[in-house]
This record gives C-alpha cells, sequence and structure tokens, in this order.
C-alpha cells in the first residue's frame, strides 16, 4: 500500500456534514439570500420529495440569483406537481428486474445493489424518486443473499453499487461486502454509482482510499456531475486521490433544460472533468419520471449538442448521448445523424 497525506476531513466529519444538511426551501433561500416569494408554490413539491442539500453543495451555487444551474437541480418547484403524460413512478420498469430483495438484474453481465434509500442530495430529476426503499432495506442475511445470488450467475463479472446513494453508507459496510465479492471468481469489477463526493467532497477519506487502494477487484467510480460550476478544488483534490489509488473515473450527466442544454457548458463541463482526471461517458435524455417533466430536453436538441461538442474537443472528452429504455439489454444509443441521409 503506498502511504500518502489526505487532507479529507474523518469519516465522523464528513457524517456531521451529511446532518447538517439544508433540509427545507425556507433554509436553503435564505442562506442563498434569495427571497422565497420569488419561488412560490413549492410546498406541495417538497412535501412530495423533501429537500435535501449539503452546505458544501450550496457554497457553489451563486448568492441571489435565482437561476443558479446547481440550485435549479434541487430545489422543489410547482411544475413538479403538475401530472404529465407518459411520466410515470417507475419509468425504467426497475420493480420488473428486483429478484431478491435489495438487487436489480437488468443486464447480462452485470447487477446492481440498492445498499440503502439515503442520498447526500436531492435530485428534483431523480428516476428513482418513488422507488420503494422501504420494500429493499438490507439486513445481513439480506446482504448474504445477494452474494449468494450473484454467485449463481458466473456470467456476472460485475457488481454496481448505487441506491440512493453507495457513499452513504459506513466504510465498515462497503468493506464487508466487497470482501464477499472477492470470494466469487467470477467477479472482478465493483463500480460505485455516487453523487456524493460531487456535493460532498469530504466523503472520499483516508479509510475509503485504503479500502479501494487494497482490493484485489478492479475499482470504478461513475460521478455525476451536470455542470462544470460542481467540479471545485475541493472535489478535484478528492479525485486526484481516488486516480492515485487505481480507481477509474467516469462521469455520467444527465441533459437538463435550464441546467446544461448549452454547448459552451456541456464543452466547459468535459474540460473541467478531464482536469479532475474524469472521462465523460453518458449523457442521458431525461428518465420520464413523474415530477420531472420540466427538465426535458428533445432528442433532436440533444443530438445537435453532441454534435457541436463533437466540433470542438476530442473524441474522447464527448459523452455518448443515451436513453434508458425499461427491458432492454444496454443503454440505448442515440444516432447522431439522419440514417437516411447520404454522407460523404
Amino acid at each position: 500500500m503506498i502511504t500518502r497525506t489526505i487532507a479529507t476531513c474523518q469519516t465522523q466529519e464528513w457524517q456531521k456534514q451529511l446532518s447538517e444538511a439544508f433540509t427545507s426551501v425556507k433554509s436553503l433561500l435564505e442562506y442563498l439570500k434569495i427571497p422565497k416569494e420569488q419561488f412560490p408554490h413549492w410546498a406541495q413539491a417538497e412535501k412530495d420529495f423533501p429537500l435535501r442539500v449539503p452546505k458544501a453543495f450550496a457554497d457553489k451555487m451563486s448568492a441571489g440569483d435565482i437561476h443558479d444551474p446547481l440550485l435549479r437541480q434541487v430545489l422543489p418547484i410547482h411544475e413538479e406537481t403538475i401530472p404529465v403524460s407518459g411520466y410515470t413512478d417507475d419509468p425504467l420498469m426497475e420493480r420488473d428486474a428486483n429478484p431478491t430483495k435489495g438487487l436489480l438484474h437488468k443486464y447480462r453481465s452485470r447487477v446492481l445493489v440498492i445498499l440503502g434509500s439515503a442520498c447526500a442530495v436531492h435530485c428534483r430529476y431523480c428516476f428513482r424518486r418513488h422507488f420503494p426503499y422501504q420494500d429493499n432495506g438490507l439486513s445481513q442475511q439480506e446482504f448474504n443473499d445477494i452474494v449468494q445470488y450473484v454467485g449463481r450467475f458466473p456470467e456476472v463479472n460485475e457488481v454496481i453499487l448505487s441506491g440512493g446513494d453507495p457513499l452513504i453508507s459506513s466504510n465498515s459496510r462497503l468493506k464487508r461486502l466487497i470482501d464477499a465479492l472477492e470470494t466469487l471468481p467470477h467477479v472482478s469489477r465493483i463500480r460505485f454509482h455516487t453523487r456524493t463526493p460531487v456535493v460532498l467532497p469530504d466523503r472520499i477519506d483516508a479509510d475509503f482510499i485504503s479500502l479501494v487502494e487494497n482490493t484485489s477487484l478492479q475499482v470504478v467510480m461513475v460521478l455525476h456531475c451536470n455542470h462544470p460550476q460542481e467540479i471545485d478544488p475541493a472535489f478535484s483534490q478528492a479525485m486526484t486521490h481516488l486516480k492515485q489509488a487505481g480507481v477509474t473515473l467516469l462521469n455520467q450527466s444527465v441533459l437538463l433544460k435550464g441546467v446544461n442544454d448549452n454547448a459552451a457548458v456541456l464543452t466547459q463541463l468535459s474540460e473541467a472533468l478531464f482536469s479532475a482526471h474524469i472521462l465523460p461517458y453518458y449523457l442521458h435524455l431525461l428518465d420520464p419520471v413523474a415530477g420531472a417533466s420540466h427538465f426535458d430536453v428533445e432528442e433532436p436538441i440533444g443530438v445537435s449538442l453532441i454534435n457541436e461538442l463533437l466540433a470542438s474537443l476530442p473524441g474522447y472528452l464527448v459523452p455518448k448521448l443515451v436513453r434508458e429504455e425499461a427491458n432492454q439489454p444496454s443503454k440505448s444509443p442515440i444516432p447522431l445523424v439522419n440514417e437516411s441521409s447520404n454522407s460523404l
């Protein structure tokens, strides 16, 4: 093991920061010096899906700016309460791919473990905002059942940790799962899907670095950054520590109206990610989850944006434009040209 100094807080400190997160619209707007009257009729949206925003993420927002792209991602607004045809509680039909408690098996070579219901931040466009987490909490026995289930499928070589957010789990709990997965000879990779380091960089503490540095599994972390404003020095430092520990760092974004539906913003995002040792991976079209229709960007606009990125960035910094659809064997790539058109 390589010994290095990690300038992050101890575990108890990141948990303390999490417990002190903003949990009301009123307190967040007061902190940002925004009169709550500028966002009327948000009470029902907040009741349906409570607000949660760590101070570390709020500090990346611009005080007084009601159009701040980070604020837009987390602030409950009245539009969420308006029913829209085609937007449902379970847009990806994940409940049909839930063979055992806490586990989703949608793809042949990989499974997804739902470690818990908690997230460090509540994103208003979250496709699992209505997921029945209360039915998927894991006891130690159910934890063991998942490992036994994975053991019955030799074609599964990767286990994805999700939730909620897997990094809300303690390092000791993560270690128990990783240790168990290391006993399965066909499992070679573990993948974290997480937004926590973006909104709470201190979560990447020395114990977590030790954990990923010492496992025999290949470790992949897929971050969720949507806007270059989210990438600050604290986050970049955390990514440097993960890179030094041998973790492969990728990013997936969601194309969101009023947040990143702009080629200049997406270009800045890709450049900022690469400066933080992260490769752009996916740009998702919005999943049609109830309450998020106001974020939707039409597919042709997404195609146009990607083509603009291809003209201004090297290929390795251009994310794949995809849509996730129920009952499909993989993400569905979006064609970037009209297949009937002539090419030169």
